[in-house]
């Protein structure tokens, strides 16, 4: 039997669940929230959509067999807005959540939104970033002396506060050069996404190696009653036992 499955895309585990179940002969439908980055596009057909009609959604899910959740693990509105037209829709839902950074050093704290954050740093601190454009609103409490926001995406934008300066790059980094960046920056902290995994990881080892401060906040929760995995394995054999 050919499954039809509807992959909620947006992290790198997504690539993966796709090529996977692809290559077993399913049929697979991406959906993202926002355009898909890097020279690794979708393996899969991917369609640009908004998550904010769970029934829209689950008419959608009306023709696949089951969906996975492997948004973007700040993409919380992916994931509650999918897990409700699964539930309408009927169809079997998962979610795949990598584990997250835990905090390896004494200097090294978690927080549960940007905000939160602002207290904890000093004054005239040269803070770098990476919690995205969207996130400035939260900084608006900033006591530090530089905001260094990193974007992966060249753009002309104005911050909306003077002591925001975009700090262009093209990914993948690697430690070694974070570590570089760092130190022509003078960076004294980091604050990041607690995102968990690989890819995002390098900024977090050169702080280490600098013994800088490091801010993570917390991924947004996922819908208490939804089934979660923390591997892509763990997913694919679900898929199977459908």
């Amino acid at each position: 039997m050919t499954r039809r499955i509807l992959l909620l895309a947006g992290s790198a585990e997504a690539r993966r669940i796709a090529v996977a179940l692809r290559d077993e002969g399913a049929v697979v439908q991406a959906l993202v929230s926002e355009p898909p980055r890097g020279p690794d596009p979708m393996p899969v057909p991917c369609r640009l959509t908004a998550f904010d009609d769970p029934g829209r959604l689950a008419a959608e899910m009306a023709s696949v067999d089951a969906v996975i959740d492997a948004s973007h693990g700040f993409d919380g509105l992916m994931s509650r807005t999918g897990h409700a037209a699964a539930l309408i829709a009927g169809r079997p839902f998962v979610s795949l959540s990598r584990p997250g950074w835990g905090l390896e050093a004494a200097n090294w704290r978690e927080v549960p939104d940007v905000a939160a954050a602002m207290p904890l740093i000093g004054t005239g601190a040269r803070v770098f970033s990476a919690t995205g454009w969207d996130s400035l609103p939260q900084y608006r409490a900033f006591r530090g002396a530089r905001l260094l926001l990193r974007q992966t995406t060249r753009h002309g934008r104005v911050p909306p506060y003077e002591f925001v300066e975009p700090v262009f790059g093209n990914p993948p980094f690697d430690a070694a050069q974070e570590e570089a960046l760092f130190r022509d920056l003078r960076v004294d902290m980091l604050i990041c996404r607690n995102l968990g995994g690989r890819p995002s990881r390098p900024k977090l080892d050169a702080a280490l190696a600098l013994d800088l401060p490091v801010i993570l906040v917390a991924r947004p929760a996922l819908p208490e009653d939804a089934r979660v995995f923390t591997e892509v394995e763990a997913v694919l054999d679900w898929v199977a036992a459908l």
